[in-house]
């Protein structure tokens, strides 16, 4: 009896097996990198992944970290101020403000212009060469 029972159980078995077809998907290949058709998302990721990895260095680059230990404490402090002072005086420039700032390196005007446009002019001091944002309405 009960080989008959193991029997009947196999070909049952057997018979799913055989019924049940056997089914597969196409594999479709979908590239990461966003220069062959990838995620554009996936860009930033690959080229920090591409710099960390990179070892060689630009002779001809500017060590920042270098500049800023050969700088003093009031050598910091002013080029803060004048970064703050400038951004201050192009905020103002947004609302129709005018001004003007000098420093070491360039002297910065904002005015209004004709036809309501507002105009940047910055001027270099070491070789009086000449600049112009015009913003218009």
């Amino acid at each position: 009896m009960k080989q008959h029972i193991h029997k009947a159980l196999g070909s049952l078995l057997a018979s799913l097996l055989l019924s049940t077809g056997a089914s597969a998907t196409e594999l479709v290949y979908t590239p990461v990198n966003p220069s062959f058709g990838g995620s554009p998302l996936n860009g930033a990721w690959l080229l920090g992944n591409a710099q960390a990895q990179n070892s060689k260095k630009d002779p001809d680059a500017i060590d920042r970290s270098s500049l800023l230990e050969d700088q003093s404490a009031l050598d910091r402090f002013t080029s803060q101020l004048e970064s703050r002072l400038l951004g201050d005086l192009l905020n103002d420039a947004r609302d129709g403000k005018t001004g003007a700032i000098t420093t070491d390196d360039f002297f910065v005007r904002v005015y209004n212009g004709d036809d309501g446009v507002l105009i940047v002019e910055i001027k270099d001091r070491l070789t009086g060469e000449i600049s112009e944002i015009i913003v218009g309405n």
